[in-house]
């Protein structure tokens, strides 16, 4: 039986990117050997979109934080370091902005307006 998704960034910043999550979003983890640390995401959900025109193509995965309050989140990781790519905008489904990560790549983090 299916327990749980196990997701991952490639990222030419790993080690960087590592302490990123540990210590500016503050993810429980655990190190199983030479600094490689797995990630404990308390929640998760799934969504399937189908591909047109201006999507990504097909097989493309996705990596995104959600939140209950996006105004405050911000604020919160602002104050810790994070460095934001873009203002909060409102989209249909929630309001969504982005973050910059090590890498070189950004990462959304949206307030779904849908009940979990």
């Amino acid at each position: 039986m299916i327990r749980g998704v196990h997701t991952l960034f490639y990222s030419s910043k790993a080690e960087e990117l590592r302490a990123f999550l540990r210590d500016k979003l503050q993810l429980p983890f655990v190190d199983v050997g030479e600094g490689w640390l797995i990630f404990d995401v308390p929640e998760a959900d799934m969504g399937v979109h189908p591909t047109d025109k201006e999507s990504p193509p097909s097989g493309t995965a996705h990596i995104s934080f959600y939140c209950d309050d996006i105004q405050r989140t911000v604020k919160d990781l602002s104050g810790r370091g994070v460095e934001f790519a873009q203002d909060i905008q409102e989209q249909d489904w929630g309001y969504v902005t982005t973050f910059k990560v090590p890498g070189d790549f950004e990462v959304m983090l949206y307030q779904p307006k849908y009940q979990k």
